[in-house]
């Protein structure tokens, strides 16, 4: 689904949602950066730092092989008319090779990168949504939106940081 078309949906959910409430009631609003609180939050925090760490040794190793390449090609260049025929297509057969590894290694490394992110990502947005739920009782809203789906709203209606605040106390980062 398109981001325009989140947009009008949840445009139109508000609107119904204000539609249905009595005109004598009033509806009280909240306003959420989800993904801001989300980040916010000393968990992500602390899992973001052991992702680099971990994944650490991965990209100093990847690092090295991109500076091997850089070296063969550096050395091509300055042997070029030097080397035999033979001794040049071994280093260009070695640098291929590398490259491929280089390749293979940067990919792997981002696959796992991302498959670990979006576990924590999605673990920690379940634990936000209840948090959410139990700041929007008991403040008495009556609908709590995400600000990527909101036009305008008084900075007053933000719950962001109380969201991240929350978060924190209900999960405690280990």
């Amino acid at each position: 689904m398109s981001a325009i078309r989140v947009s009008r949906l949840a445009l139109v959910c508000a609107s119904l949602a204000v539609s249905l409430v009595p005109a004598s009631a009033q509806l009280k609003i909240g306003v959420i950066n989800s993904q801001r609180a989300l980040v916010d939050t000393a968990e992500i925090k602390k899992a973001q730092a052991e992702l680099e760490a971990k994944f650490k040794p991965r990209q100093d190793a990847l690092a090295k092989l991109q500076q091997e390449i850089a070296g063969l090609q550096q050395q091509l260049q300055t042997m070029a008319g030097k080397l035999t025929p033979q001794a040049e297509q071994d280093m260009v057969g070695q640098g291929q090779r590398k490259q491929r590894e280089a390749q293979r290694l940067g990919q792997d490394l981002q696959d796992d990168v991302n498959r670990e992110r979006d576990d924590i990502l999605q673990r920690a947005g379940a634990r936000m949504q209840e948090v959410v739920n139990k700041l929007a009782e008991a403040k008495a809203f009556d609908l709590v939106l995400d600000v990527s789906n909101t036009v305008y709203s008084k900075p007053a209606l933000d719950v962001t940081k109380e969201a991240t605040a929350a978060y924190d106390k209900a999960f405690p980062s280990k």
